[in-house]
């Protein structure tokens, strides 16, 4: 399958099978996430992998009870580690590149697991102390995304996009 091919059979996942998903397609959906770019090549990114039953149940506590998270096999928190970025930009890496960064490295993750068969969703609604507490983080450490992992259950439709030329705008 093509990129582009690729890019549009990616969708959102909320309902998984029971069925666990190997340490080796987790470390590969970790690998295509590294590969992403990153400003100044700081890669300011930590990959928690969460398979602890408390651990998920206190991170569905922190993401408003969303229940998708608790039927999937596999959490990955991705988190923001600041002083990767704060040394060389100051408060604009902090606020801003580590938070592209990351971003940067879940869309490749995402990618990755579609390719692999496996289902995701970038999951962006939680409280974000919640989530620190729930891992013990420290304050160099900002969670940023909560993707549950696993064999997707059903095969729900495409959502739809806006049109290209409602969304750019090109100046000559």
């Amino acid at each position: 399958m093509d990129l582009s091919e690729l890019m549009w059979k990616r969708k959102s996942i909320r309902n998984f099978r029971n069925e666990d998903v190997p340490d080796d397609l987790i470390l590969e959906l970790i690998d295509a996430a590294r590969s992403a770019p990153s400003a100044g090549n700081c890669q300011p990114w930590h990959f928690y992998v969460i398979r602890n039953e408390n651990v998920k149940k206190q991170l569905y506590e922190s993401a408003y009870r969303q229940s998708f998270l608790l039927s999937a096999p596999v959490l990955l928190v991705v988190c923001a580690v600041l002083s990767r970025t704060s040394g060389r930009y100051g408060d604009r890496g902090v606020n801003l590149y580590c938070i592209q960064d990351t971003a940067a490295a879940v869309q490749n993750l995402l990618l990755r697991a579609t390719s692999l068969g496996l289902g995701t969703c970038w999951v962006g609604a939680f409280d974000e102390n919640a989530a620190r507490n729930a891992l013990n983080l420290d304050k160099d450490k900002r969670p940023v995304a909560i993707i549950p992992v696993g064999y997707p259950a059903t095969d729900p439709a495409k959502t739809s996009r806006r049109p290209v030329g409602e969304i750019a705008t090109f100046i000559r």
